[in-house]
Formats: structure tokens, sequence, C-alpha cells
């Protein structure tokens, strides 16, 4: 949804900072690497990183976005947490939407994607239609709510 929530917004953002990759611009994202290394921190469960991470977020931003960082990266897990114990797939039409993203980010060597079918030609044919049509429609949706 990051990826479709910059193109409509037009925003500029390199998905690497996703995989943590210090190198990556955080583009439109104010205060991107610090965000990054919350959620990698946080991700990885490593207690002094997120020690280290969470007092840098909190003097660069403030406690409003650090709370708000919190509460997203907590909601997140919960939600995959819930997938991955129910094996939940992500269905078709998510699928074709995520397609591209998730062969950028190699989301392929995470154990949960043992749950998602792969990608094939059809995934990619409706990757291929689907996201442009969707970036159209949430467009439209976004000027007739302003």
């Amino acid at each position: 949804m990051l990826s479709l929530s910059a193109d409509i917004t037009e925003s500029d953002i390199d998905l690497q900072l996703i995989n943590g990759d210090e190198s990556a611009s955080a583009g439109d994202i104010e205060h991107g690497h610090l965000l990054m290394r919350f959620a990698d921190a946080f991700v990885k469960r490593d207690e002094a990183a997120l020690a280290i991470a969470r007092e840098q977020l909190h003097q660069a931003a403030g406690v409003a976005v650090l709370v708000d960082a919190a509460g997203v990266a907590a909601n997140f897990q919960r939600m995959v947490r819930i997938a991955d114990a129910t094996g939940i797939p992500l269905d078709e039409s998510s699928a074709a939407l995520s397609y591209s993203v998730g062969q950028a980010l190699d989301l392929e060597r995470f154990e949960s994607a043992k749950n998602t079918p792969h990608g094939g030609l059809k995934r990619r044919v409706l990757s291929w239609i689907a996201r442009p049509l969707a970036k159209r429609m949430f467009k439209k949706i976004q000027r007739e709510h302003a």
C-alpha cells in the first residue's frame, strides 16, 4: 500500500528503505531513515537498537510521531501474526496490486511467503493492468473528497 499511496500522491520514495537500506533515499518521507531504523529494530526485536531508535525518533520528530510509529508497527505486527497463524494467503486482487512491489522487495525470502500463491504470467499481467487502474480510481476518490 505504501507504494500505491506514493504513486497516488506523486511522492518520491525508494522502497528499499523498507528493507533497511541506509543508502536508500527517504524522498518525501519526513524522518524516513529514523522511522526505518525504528521499524527495523522493532521487527527484529533488538531491544538495544530499539531503545536508540526510539530516542532518536523522539528527539527529532517529537512524541506524537513516536507514538504513531509505535502504534502502526504494533498493528502491522498483530495483523501479520494473525495471518501467519491462520495461514491466510494473500487474495488474488491484493496479490495482483502488490506483485511488482513484492518482487522489488524480495518478499519471497520470508517464511510467511509460503502462504501466498506465487506469481506467474497471470499475476504479472493483472499487476500491469490493475495498478494503473487503482491509481486512477484512488485519485478520483481523493478529488471527490477534497
